[in-house]
């Protein structure tokens, strides 16, 4: 869990994993997988660090094969890869922007190719740029949230369906900021609230298929995004995350992975068009 966390800043988004001060834990030494995902193949945005990161290795401890689709930190993505065959399972990485619609559609015809299928898609890219000023949001701000966070989802979404059979899962990861709001946080929470209504709406659409479609929304959890967010702006914001929920911390990643193994197994059968929210306590009703 990480506590004392000093103020820092990373200078450029999704940030780095070793910049991290402390490290942040992705699984835990203790956490044992029991053949949840056995044979399983999966696809995560955004799985070269972070939350992505966690449930990739969390996938792979479960028996999945892994692949993840990551923007530009190559060194993490590399990393990652290595701790995913250190589970003993096929790992994949490929570099990628999810703005675009035709890399998304690569990037699923490349894990279907090279892993034999796809039965799992995580949601996870994401961008988050602070402004406590909406006039001082420009133009180009504003859509890149939009095509990260929202089209980034709906092209992955759109590409696996043809893939995906009964028992498959897409899984959106969230935010709190999409039930509470954040103040600094404008586009960001717009675009987590838009994703809730994708996960709900895809749920009724894909039900009689028997392919589930649910989300994760963190609250504060310790990732390189928060110090390449919050750091170029206030570096304390950093260092005071997750000290005003109840639990007085931010999460680390390796408290989030196991949420998307329930979701994307069938322990979560009969759950659809749902949220988890794993925020340290603070009371969301949604």
């Amino acid at each position: 869990m990480p506590t004392n966390i000093p103020p820092q800043s990373q200078d450029h988004q999704p940030g780095v994993e070793k910049l991290l001060q402390p490290q942040a834990e992705h699984i835990r030494a203790s956490y044992k997988g029991s053949g949840k995902l056995e044979g399983k193949k999966a696809l995560i945005s955004g799985g070269d660090s972070g939350i992505g990161r966690a449930a990739a290795l969390h996938f792979a401890r479960e028996g999945a094969d892994v692949a993840i689709l990551y923007l530009e930190e190559h060194e993490d993505a590399k990393e990652t890869i290595r701790l995913i065959e250190k589970e003993g399972r096929k790992a994949l990485a490929i570099p990628g922007n999810v703005t675009s619609s035709k890399v998304c559609n690569d990037a699923v015809a490349q894990v279907v190719k090279e892993l034999g299928g796809l039965d799992i898609l995580v949601n996870n890219a994401g961008v988050q740029i602070v402004s406590e000023d909406l006039t001082k949001i420009s133009d180009d701000e504003w859509q890149l949230h939009m095509d990260t966070n929202i089209n980034g989802y709906f092209y992955l979404a759109r590409a696996a369906l043809p893939h995906l059979g009964e028992g498959a899962a897409i899984i959106n990861t969230s935010s709190i900021n999409a039930f509470a709001g954040n103040k600094a946080l404008v586009a960001y929470s717009t675009t987590k609230a838009a994703e809730m209504g994708f996960t709900r709406a895809l749920a009724l659409q894909l039900a009689p298929k028997k392919i589930r479609v649910n989300a994760v929304a963190p609250g504060p959890v310790w990732t390189p995004l928060q110090p390449a967010s919050w750091g170029p702006v206030d570096p304390q914001a950093v260092a005071d995350l997750g000290k005003d929920g109840p639990m007085g911390r931010c999460g680390d990643p390796s408290e989030l992975g196991p949420a998307y193994v329930y979701l994307a197994s069938q322990d979560a059968s009969f759950v659809t068009g749902q949220t988890l929210h794993v925020n340290g306590g603070m009371i969301i009703n949604g």
